[in-house]
């Protein structure tokens, strides 16, 4: 994956079909926002295929910059605040739940810096090792990655679901390995990390079908 448009494309459907399918497995309104993660990938995926269609230049530099920055937005800008925030939603009582307003609180502010910091600053997109590499001024800091990990990871190993655990430990890993392998590409390369997650998040939801919903409804 990520190494052409046509990858790209064809991640998408196959992330589109998961995300489908976790839908389908979703019991209570509380659950909608981390099933919509898969969903989420998938249209990041296919916003991709056109950076790729562009740098190729099958289209327009134009459709590669402004595709390159709506994916940009995603992975730097959502993801850190989208992600504890559907945790949140997801735990099954008040108390796991307050145990996740600190990363939202992180996830948030970290959301609006590299908000502040795509709009202020120009982006750069171009092609290096076969995958494509996104650079700001304001964002390639190793204490802005530090931050956006524990963003993006923090909250699901103070879950109380055992599979929340399990995904924020794969997650870990995912994002360690590519920021060891090949850290200039890092931001391109969430495409393997969104479809391994995609399917620990569609399983979360497949083994848990029994237990949920949970009963939102008495956390307090």
């Amino acid at each position: 994956m990520c190494f052409s448009a046509a990858a790209n494309f064809v991640g998408s459907g196959v992330l589109g079909t998961i995300g489908v399918v976790t839908f389908t497995k979703v019991k209570h309104r509380r659950e909608l926002l981390f099933a919509s993660l898969p969903t989420l990938f998938a249209v990041h995926q296919f916003i991709e295929g056109f950076v790729w269609l562009g740098l190729d230049g099958i289209l327009s530099p134009t459709v590669a910059h402004n595709m390159g920055a709506a994916f940009m937005l995603y992975a730097q800008g959502l993801l850190p605040f989208l992600l504890p925030l559907s945790v949140l939603l997801f735990e099954p009582d008040g108390k796991s739940r307050r145990r996740m307003l600190p990363f939202v609180v992180i996830g948030g502010a970290t959301t609006l810096y590299m908000l502040w910091a795509l709009t202020a600053y120009s982006l750069q997109v171009f092609v290096k090792g076969n995958s494509i590499v996104y650079t700001n001024p304001a964002t390639n800091y190793t204490a802005v990655a530090l931050v956006y990990v524990i963003a993006t990871c923090g909250s699901l190993f103070f879950s109380k679901i055992i599979d929340m655990i399990l995904f924020g430990v794969a997650n870990l890993i995912i994002l360690l390995a590519v920021m060891a392998v090949k850290r200039y590409a890092f931001t391109s390369l969430w495409c393997a990390y969104a479809a391994v997650a995609s399917v620990i998040i569609l399983a979360n939801f497949w083994r848990s079908s029994k237990l949920r919903p949970y009963l939102y409804h008495r956390a307090v």
